[in-house]
């Protein structure tokens, strides 16, 4: 599991005398959140951009874990960065603590702008379906998330794809697999 491989990294920065605060997203966050249980491969970081010394101590780290079965560029990464720009705003003040360890602490966007990410997720790349699944989103959760999805592209056939994504979700919720 990403949390032990993140329990054990905080222990490694720890007796670098390195310190790391960051807002994560994505399966890693679901995963210390308990809400999946299956494997993740990497901590995808949206704020802050991730120091070099601490992406330098974090593919040491998993180079010398080979047993966690990460890939040392990808563990700790800033990839999704780029969704701060279009999170609805006071986004930064609904982040909540996920993981405090001695040199590690990770927070998470809070639940409605993290299920926003993972439904954006979902349609954009079509296997986060899973994972909104067991977030088990309210009706009323995702009417309030489908606009902020639907603004998320401003591709031709997007529209289409978050209906018919959204419906398969619905589908699913309903126990009709």
């Amino acid at each position: 599991m990403i949390t032990s491989a993140i329990e054990e990294f905080d222990q490694y920065l720890n007796d670098k005398s390195l310190k790391f605060e960051a807002i994560i997203i994505g399966g890693a966050a679901l995963s210390i959140l308990h809400i999946i249980t299956r494997m993740t491969e990497d901590v995808d970081c949206i704020d802050p951009v991730i120091p070099d010394e601490i992406k330098k101590a974090s593919a040491e780290f998993i180079k010398l874990n080979p047993k966690h079965g990460l890939n040392p560029e990808k563990f700790l990464n800033n990839g999704p960065i780029s969704i701060i720009e279009t999170l609805p705003d006071g986004w930064k003040g609904r982040t909540q603590l996920i993981f405090q360890g001695k040199a590690l602490t990770f927070f998470t966007l809070g639940r409605i702008d993290l299920l926003k990410t993972k439904l954006d997720a979902m349609v954009h790349r079509g296997r986060d379906m899973e994972d909104v699944v067991a977030m088990k989103p309210t009706e009323a959760e995702l009417v309030e998330c489908k606009e902020w999805v639907l603004n998320a592209d401003g591709g031709e056939h997007w529209p289409e794809m978050v209906k018919e994504s959204f419906d398969e979700l619905r589908s699913k919720l309903n126990g009709n697999s």
